[in-house]
């Protein structure tokens, strides 16, 4: 990076927040101080030796259930399009993404993992690949602007096989998911035990991710069988001991029908509310992360910046020492070279360019020297010699490598850029969205 770090990132998104949420708009915005090429925080972080992931723009929202519970019925009816095929038989026979976009547009499994690179490590699994897709259309109904879904396959006990393992591949995929969303179906297919090991593997890792419904409620016959049937199903959940626990809930929901009408209580709309919890809990999260990341990266170039002060003062106290072991080096020569040249001339000639006192004072300085050298024998002599110059050598190529005045110019733009603009940014982008609930006064603007 050279020059001045430019903010120009945030100017461009403001220009473009036309018929964006604010919270889109958070995310987005978040995502760009990310990964600017030019004055994203992830180049930045990178020359200080910190590594930072970017955050995602969307949460991942994963459905699970057994066959024909309706988990694709209900993106169809969350995202107001028939984009997933329905029906008694499995229709999901892969893992299916389903997403917002320019366009209305289908991909396969390798472009799928070319627009979502985090899921890339699904190819470690065999066969995998080839089972995914990805559903891309225009509708911005509800949040889904700001949610992806995956939709998995239904799952069945007994002789049924998969192409994959698609156990793994549940579990893994609720690592990187957000939310996980579990339909049991009343049609007998609930108390699928490979779903009940499958959620009781996640709610040992992802319990506050977990969220059980009742789908297709209004098939279940009158409130009492209604009753009886979630009654099996908590009492099949309660059996594992991780699921035993206080504070369990289990909404019934079903796809609204004008042509049916039922009197089963829906509670379609819980899980919306939870997407969009889910959403607001995630913008949060990517503000707070933002902030940490700042102080991250201000710690380090700080930190290399004082290193680099101490560096610069280590090498000048090796310096001093090189220089004086240099003199001390050539010190001894010269004074005998002197001594060799004052034998030479005669006393009078001495006397009369430094006068007697200058020649006793000089004689009475070389003299120690010259007997302490007389005294070593030839070969001390050169060892003497050879050891100083050897130690002044030493302490020469003790010196530390530092950094350039460009490159601290560099760094302190860097610091200057991330406290500043960045801070700056994340400030405003945290008032904005906390405006949409409370007002100015209450936020002490």
């Amino acid at each position: 990076m050279s020059g001045k770090i430019k903010s120009r990132s945030a100017a461009n998104s403001d220009s473009i927040t036309g018929g964006v949420s604010c919270d889109e708009r958070i995310l987005r915005d978040c995502h760009q101080l990310y990964t600017d090429p030019d004055s994203g925080l992830i180049p930045v972080a990178e020359s200080v030796g910190v590594k930072l992931l970017p955050p995602r723009k969307k949460i991942t929202v994963l459905l699970m259930g057994n066959h024909s519970a309706g988990k694709s019925s209900f993106i169809n009816w969350y995202v107001e399009e028939h984009i997933q095929r329905t029906g008694v038989a499995i229709e999901t026979q892969g893992f299916s993404f389903v997403t917002s976009g320019r366009k209305r547009e289908s991909l396969t499994g390798n472009a799928t993992l070319h627009l979502y690179p985090h899921f890339k490590p699904l190819q470690e699994f065999k066969g995998v690949s080839e089972y995914l897709s990805t559903e891309i259309c225009t509708s911005r109904q509800k949040r889904f602007s700001l949610v992806t879904f995956v939709d998995s396959p239904g799952l069945v006990d007994g002789d049924m096989k998969y192409p994959f393992d698609v156990d793994e591949v549940i579990l893994w995929l609720g690592d990187l998911c957000d939310l996980i969303l579990v339909f049991f179906d009343p049609m007998g297919q609930a108390l699928c035990k490979r779903t009940l090991n499958i959620v009781e593997s996640l709610n040992e890792k992802h319990g506050d991710r977990l969220r059980f419904y009742l789908s297709k409620a209004d098939e279940a016959g009158g409130e009492s069988d209604r009753q009886r049937v979630m009654m099996q199903i908590v009492q099949e959940l309660c059996k594992r001991p991780g699921l035993n626990k206080c504070g369990f809930d289990m909404p019934t929901i079903y796809i609204p029908n004008p042509n049916k009408p039922s009197r089963c209580v829906n509670q379609i709309e819980e899980v919306c509310r939870t997407i969009e919890k889910t959403i607001n809990q995630t913008v949060q999260n990517t503000l707070n992360s933002l902030e940490r990341d700042c102080e991250l990266i201000v710690e380090a170039v700080t930190d290399k910046l004082i290193n680099d002060r101490q560096t610069t003062v280590e090498n000048r106290h090796a310096r001093c020492k090189s220089c004086f072991l240099t003199l001390l080096g050539f010190s001894v020569p010269l004074a005998l070279m002197a001594f060799l040249l004052l034998g030479a001339l005669s006393q009078d000639l001495l006397d009369a360019a430094l006068g007697q006192e200058g020649t006793e004072a000089l004689s009475l300085y070389l003299m120690p020297a010259v007997k302490i050298f007389q005294s070593l024998s030839v070969e001390q002599q050169l060892y003497g010699c050879a050891g100083l110059v050897l130690l002044d050598f030493i302490f020469i190529h003790q010196t530390q490598p530092t950094l350039s005045t460009k490159q601290k110019r560099q760094l302190q733009e860097k610091l200057e850029y991330v406290q500043e603009v960045v801070k700056t940014k994340k400030k405003k982008l945290y008032e904005d969205y906390l405006r949409q609930s409370v007002s100015d006064h209450d936020m002490g603007l």
